[in-house]
């Protein structure tokens, strides 16, 4: 905060010191637009820090609390190798939503350090090339108890998906959101999604069976966020991955990164037939192998190279698989979330929500995935009686 010897504003957020996400937010918030306040614990404190927090800095973010309006906040990781033009990292550092009190901000801000070296962070930059020794920044902010919160890809085409309470059900890939793509001032399509689930605040609980069939979003509150998001283009000077929340009548701006990886095409209608299942295109290219059906972390020694990952979906945790398989299938999520980004960013082939996967293409199956059209072939249920090497060499990058 202005004055504060180790917090920053989110205001005077800049790269080396608050990392990748904390700045661009400051850009934004500088140019006006609508980012909930914040300050940053900057990477010299990490740096400087070797197990905890000093006293010094508790009482700082205890004086810094009240003044971004206190209440419940979200504890975000701001990397210096993260949302930059080349990787995202999405998802691979942690997040801690619902956090309230300088305690729980202090507990919060040193697990989000020592999530730079968790086994997924330190699995994604070596696949990245990136440099070896990042150091982490770590954005607090008010939380927004959203209605309805999502994600938007701008570029020459408007892409955004969105489900109820919290944007984590969308970006973890835990529900089929809603998603539509805007063209000039038009939408030009839509998709109802299943929305099963919601997340407010730490809680998780059911959509009412009435709002799971109609769309979470409206027409107005689309042009609305288009606007923000091509204005969120401009200033940053690129297409833009945008996390955003509405309450009540207010489009919140909570992340905005560079599109690191063109989207697939819309889904395709239609199939090959009775052994076929369609899903919505995650990361384009082909690739064929044995299905293997994951259903939790205990399941991931059964893995082997050249798999395909079939799961109810994934999680950040999952991301060293991605480094093994030969392409993902999963029965929920969206293209905007943070496995399919990772997907497209590692040239991995990947459709996502197609229904009842994980009992439709049997462990051991060989399948075929397509991420360019959204379609799942089964070649047959007994692979072993007809060896086959599985292969991504279809797969265009």
């Amino acid at each position: 905060m202005k004055g504060s010897l180790l917090l920053i504003d989110l205001t005077d957020a800049e790269p080396a010191t608050s990392g990748g996400k904390a700045a661009a937010l400051a850009r934004l918030l500088r140019a006006g637009m609508p980012v909930p306040p914040g300050f940053v614990v900057p990477t010299s404190a990490y740096q400087e820090t070797d197990d905890g927090l000093p006293a010094e800095l508790i009482d700082e973010i205890a004086q810094a609390l009240p003044r971004i309006g206190g209440g419940y906040l979200a504890v975000r990781s701001s990397a210096t190798s993260e949302d930059t033009a080349h990787a995202t990292a999405a998802g691979q550092h942690d997040t801690f939503l619902g956090v309230r009190g300088p305690d729980q901000v202090a507990d919060a801000v040193r697990r989000c350090w020592l999530s730079l070296w968790s086994e997924r962070a330190v699995e994604y930059r070596r696949r990245q090339g990136d440099a070896p020794s990042p150091s982490i920044a770590v954005l607090v902010q008010r939380l927004v108890d959203a209605d309805v919160a999502g994600v938007m890809f701008t570029g020459d085409d408007i892409r955004i998906e969105a489900s109820w309470g919290l944007g984590e059900s969308v970006v973890s890939g835990h529900v089929t959101p809603d998603s539509w793509t805007l063209s000039g001032g038009d939408i030009t399509h839509r998709s109802l999604g299943t929305k099963e689930t919601r997340v407010d605040r730490t809680v998780t609980r059911e959509v009412a069976p009435a709002d799971r069939e109609r769309f979470c979003l409206t027409d107005d509150q689309l042009t609305r966020l288009a606007q923000l998001g091509r204005q969120a283009a401009d200033l940053l000077g690129g297409p833009q991955d945008v996390e955003w929340a509405i309450a009540g009548s207010r489009i919140w701006i909570l992340q905005s990164r560079p599109v690191t990886s063109a989207l697939p095409p819309a889904p395709t209608v239609g199939g090959e037939g009775g052994q076929a299942r369609t899903g919505t295109p995650g990361s384009p290219g082909r690739a064929t192998g044995p299905a293997r059906v994951v259903r939790g972390p205990a399941d991931f020694a059964r893995v082997r190279p050249g798999d395909v990952l079939v799961c109810r979906t994934t999680d950040p945790a999952w991301t060293p698989l991605f480094g093994v398989v030969a392409a993902v299938v999963t029965e929920i999520g969206g293209l905007l979330s943070h496995a399919a980004i990772v997907a497209r960013e590692q040239s991995l082939p990947a459709v996502l929500a197609v229904p009842d996967a994980t009992t439709a293409l049997p462990d051991g199956a060989l399948v075929r995935v397509d991420g360019s059209t959204g379609l799942v072939a089964l070649l047959g249920e007994h692979p072993a009686a007809r060896p086959v090497i599985a292969t991504r060499a279809d797969q265009r990058p």
